[in-house]
């Protein structure tokens, strides 16, 4: 019975594999798991998990290797080594042509400036990048172009054979931090505050090469700009550092919502002097966002909420999911959430309806349902509507207890499982113990019939 949480970064050097199975206790009453896997190799934390096929999957971090594995059976299958310091970006560069040769590659990027190209089938580097004049801190694939972009102090375009097509200008030293894919061949880029909209114009008949444009700058946000999440073709959704979320129109880029808490008393002169938030800005970062066609599911310190895009408000949240802050958040196709944490810890929610009580405040602003300051004459009027207005709750359904320090990211597997990644410099592959078992006494079967020990004896 595992009783105790797995401690990390205490295996000899270069030892890389997986442990037995191990069945998860009863005391873990809400894990919905009931056998897990520690996959070990890394050597300090991890930090990025990217899905290649319905089976397989890589990890990489801080120890500049990339590991790929089988999500089946936690098998190793390769150990890439290329790096010379921490992975930074890591993205699957797939092809629609799965007879093309190199159609399964992985871009990762590096703090020693340097893009790798890998071949998944293989396991070998295919090729290495090594003309940036800094640390290259996103990767994002644009399918449709065949290319890809990498953004660091300025943004490249690149083909698959990682010819570089056209780049931007220096745009800062603290560089693009985050990039979106928008329609019409546009891409958003984080750079600080201030969202950047690029326009890629590819190679035609009429004109020589490609170019990239800067087509408008965005200056809504207050502060750092820390999370972007595409919705739809119509929509995507960004989240700063002071807990704003916009929601932007994806063809013209105006702002169609917002969400804001400003605490400062300034920026909010009619907020009561005698309340003081407990909450300092590090506590209501937006740190992660996810979202569907309906929802925007937000990361925002150690709470996570659920936006209604058409309704253009919240309507679930947890303001304490975790005891520290939430760093990686997605919504199953069950309408389950998970989220993990800064303490380890990883949940399953559920997201459920409620009917709004006629006496019970209704939230209309993305983070008034913390309490904080006077309710305003529009929260007032959209509670005359929303009384009667079916709601949202989350409710924890799943409490997984095995990494001993920040869980960073998740890839679910369907009925293959859940996989996390985590400071103590493991990966876990949560299994459902009925299947596991399953599939072992068939495999046990299919080997007895093999052998011909299932054959009667007279």
């Amino acid at each position: 019975m595992l009783r105790w949480l797995i401690g990390g970064g205490r295996e000899p050097q270069g030892l890389a594999g997986k442990s037995s199975v191990q069945t998860i206790g009863e005391e873990q009453v809400q894990n919905p798991y009931t056998e897990l896997l520690v996959l070990k190799g890394h050597q300090d934390i991890v930090r990025f998990l990217v899905q290649i096929d319905d089976y397989r999957f890589a990890s990489a971090g801080d120890d500049g290797i990339i590991f790929l594995w089988n999500a089946q059976t936690g098998e190793k299958l390769f150990e890439l080594r290329g790096h010379t310091h921490k992975i930074t970006a890591i993205a699957p560069f797939f092809s629609s042509d799965a007879s093309e040769e190199n159609s399964r590659l992985i871009l990762t990027a590096s703090a020693d400036r340097t893009v790798i190209v890998w071949d998944c089938t293989t396991g070998k580097q295919v090729q290495k990048v090594s003309c940036f004049h800094s640390t290259v801190k996103c990767l994002t694939v644009l399918q449709r172009l065949d290319v890809w972009l990498s953004g660091g102090s300025d943004l490249c375009v690149w083909n698959r054979k990682l010819d570089l097509l056209c780049k931007t200008s220096h745009l800062t030293d603290a560089g693009i931090s985050a990039l979106v894919e928008l329609p019409k061949n546009c891409v958003a880029a984080a750079v600080g505050k201030e969202l950047i909209i690029f326009r890629l114009i590819a190679s035609s008949e009429k004109s020589e090469g490609w170019n990239i444009l800067e087509v408008k700058r965005l200056v809504d946000h207050q502060d750092n700009i820390l999370s972007l999440v595409s919705v739809n073709d119509l929509t995507f959704v960004t989240g700063s550092h002071v807990g704003e979320l916009i929601v932007w129109d994806a063809l013209d880029w105006t702002k169609q919502a917002s969400e804001c808490n400003f605490w400062d008393s300034s920026v909010q002169p009619d907020a009561r002097t005698e309340i003081k938030l407990s909450q300092s800005p590090n506590e209501t970062s937006v740190q992660h966002l996810a979202s569907d066609d309906e929802y925007v599911y937000a990361a925002v310190g150690k709470g996570i909420y659920v936006y209604n895009l058409q309704m253009k408000r919240v309507i679930a949240c947890q303001r304490t999911a975790h005891d520290s802050s939430v760093l990686h958040i997605e919504m199953l196709p069950n309408r389950q959430l998970i989220s993990c944490s800064e303490d380890g810890s990883v949940r399953i929610w559920e997201l459920r309806e409620k009917q709004q009580l006629p006496n019970e405040p209704v939230p209309t602003g993305f983070f008034n349902m913390w309490g904080f300051g006077r309710a305003n004459k529009q929260a007032n009027q959209a509670k005359k509507v929303q009384e009667n207005t079916p709601m949202h709750f989350l409710e924890l359904v799943g409490d997984l207890i095995g990494h001993s320090s920040a869980v960073q990211m998740f890839l679910y597997f369907s009925e293959l499982g859940l996989v996390t990644c985590s400071a103590d410099h493991l990966i876990i592959l949560w299994k459902d113990g009925e299947r596991e078992s399953r599939l072992r006494s068939l495999t046990l079967f299919q080997k007895l019939a093999q052998n011909g020990d299932l054959q009667p004896k007279f």
